[in-house]
């Protein structure tokens, strides 16, 4: 959903679109943190305050950023909930699975470093305009930094759901593995224990 309203919002630059690129990142994120805090529960069940407090969360920023059009309350909500996420992981990676440092630090580092160059692509946008008319296309290409957010972050995302997943088949006693597709692309692989 993130994509394709980024795409949507990108071709129109219409607030609307603006909505359906922006209103998802909170949605998903918040689907996020449900995971990150509940990957250690025993049994099938449901937190119901956790999830009760995620949709109360995500309904008052849809409402007040409905009514507000303000591009930095929504950054602000966006921000507390990767925070929320980093503050899980280093948990978890610190106390509870020490060995999943590179996963859980790689994760957060490509995100980290996308919305740094997201930020800057937005402090030096005008600067950045006007050297990329002065560059070679190649080197203007490789400074449209909100272009490098997306995909920074849709791949620390992506990494991010990865040591989710691996945090909870651990759990479980599942003997997850990285495996890399192609040599490059991380996927886990696991099989759940034999009852003997």
């Amino acid at each position: 959903m993130v994509g394709l309203g980024s795409w949507c919002f990108h071709m129109t630059l219409k607030y609307e679109m603006q909505l359906l690129d922006e209103l998802p990142m909170i949605y998903s994120c918040c689907i996020f943190v449900y995971c990150m805090f509940e990957c250690f529960k025993v049994k099938n069940s449901v937190n119901y305050h956790l999830l009760f407090t995620l949709v109360l969360f995500s309904l008052i920023v849809t409402t007040v950023y409905l009514k507000v059009k303000e591009p930095v309350f929504h950054q602000v909500m966006y921000g507390m909930l990767v925070f929320t996420l980093v503050l899980r992981s280093i948990y978890i990676v610190t106390w509870v699975y020490p060995w999943l440092r590179g996963l859980g630090y790689t994760s957060l580092g490509i995100f980290l470093l996308g919305f740094l160059l997201w930020n800057i692509d937005n402090i030096f946008c005008v600067s950045l305009r006007n050297f990329r008319k002065k560059a070679p296309p190649i080197i203007g290409v490789t400074t449209q930094f909100h272009a490098w957010w997306h995909i920074l972050t849709g791949l620390g995302s992506y990494l991010h759901i990865l040591f989710s997943v691996y945090t909870r088949t651990l759990y479980l006693r599942w003997r997850p593995k990285v495996k890399f597709l192609f040599g490059i692309w991380p996927v886990i692989l696991f099989e759940p224990l034999r009852k003997q």
